[in-house]
């Protein structure tokens, strides 16, 4: 596809007087395999939302594989640039919003009615957690969401228990999703160049949860607090955040089969959904 052409790209923000803003990571593909790893992997049954299509050359593909894609834009100056590049399509929607201001269960529904969607996106890593952590707290009706992010994320986000990279992102992630690295994504394939690799990842949404809990906000909770203070054990970081005193901590640890002395980068699923429930 010629949007994945460095002149291509440069021509057009010529013409159209566009500038890239690092601020809204504006850093372009120029990787034409990279595309279809990625919009393969997105699955699409019947319809995908597209988050940030910059100049529309993942829209497109995207447009190839589904019967109707909603892209949605932050930024008003690539409005234009996107009805030029996308005019052969005519089973996508632009929509200029920011998609953190936007009820996307309601976008959704009126977009796709009742069918699963797949979710595609180029997240700036300024706001990629508060995104994936949106999308996913809001239970929508999506088979997959497909997202290019900064090499490290993707590691945090796809990461194993007792792994360095493991965190509170990993926890939330493995909840809602099966996540898979699907390719490492070298920072000269984009236009402006990025300081960092990116990488493609999947997060394959679960039917149900992957672990039962009677009070997710207070899994959630347990979860951070042993993330809050990575170089402190489980118990002092528990201490540090919930009111009930070291002695009692200790006791509903070690009841559950949890050394107070372990962190929380050791702790599985199961184990993090055991320690809610008797916290």
């Amino acid at each position: 596809m010629y949007l994945t052409s460095p002149s291509a790209i440069r021509a057009i923000a010529a013409k159209h007087g566009f500038t890239f803003k690092k601020g809204l990571g504006q850093n372009f593909l120029t990787s034409g395999e990279v595309l279809e790893h990625i919009a393969d992997a997105a699955e699409i049954e019947y319809g995908a939302v597209e988050i940030g299509p910059g100049f529309g050359v993942l829209t497109a593909a995207l447009a190839e594989r589904a019967e109707k894609v909603v892209a949605v834009e932050i930024d008003e100056r690539l409005i234009p640039v996107l009805a030029e590049t996308l005019m052969e399509y005519d089973n996508v929607k632009v929509i200029n919003a920011d998609v953190m201001k936007t009820d996307m269960a309601e976008l959704l529904k009126s977009e796709f009615g009742d069918k699963r969607v797949s979710i595609a996106a180029n997240l700036p890593y300024y706001i990629t957690t508060p995104i994936i952590t949106m999308l996913l707290e809001s239970r929508l009706p999506v088979k997959n969401i497909v997202v290019m992010v900064q090499k490290e994320v993707a590691e945090r986000i796809s990461a194993e228990p007792g792994t360095k990279d493991y965190g509170a992102i990993s926890v939330l992630c493995r909840y809602f999703t099966k996540p898979e690295l699907i390719c490492v994504v070298p920072a000269e394939l984009f236009v402006p160049k990025p300081k960092v690799d990116s990488a493609v990842l999947r997060l394959k949404v679960l039917e149900k949860p992957s672990v039962s809990v009677s009070d997710e906000k207070r899994f959630f909770r347990t979860v951070k607090a042993a993330f809050s203070q990575r170089r402190k054990t489980l118990l002092n970081c528990l201490a540090s955040n919930f009111p009930y005193g070291k002695p009692a901590l200790t006791e509903a640890l070690e009841s559950v089969g949890i050394d107070p002395r372990r962190r929380g980068e050791t702790l599985s699923l199961e184990e993090f959904a055991a320690l809610s429930e008797k916290l």
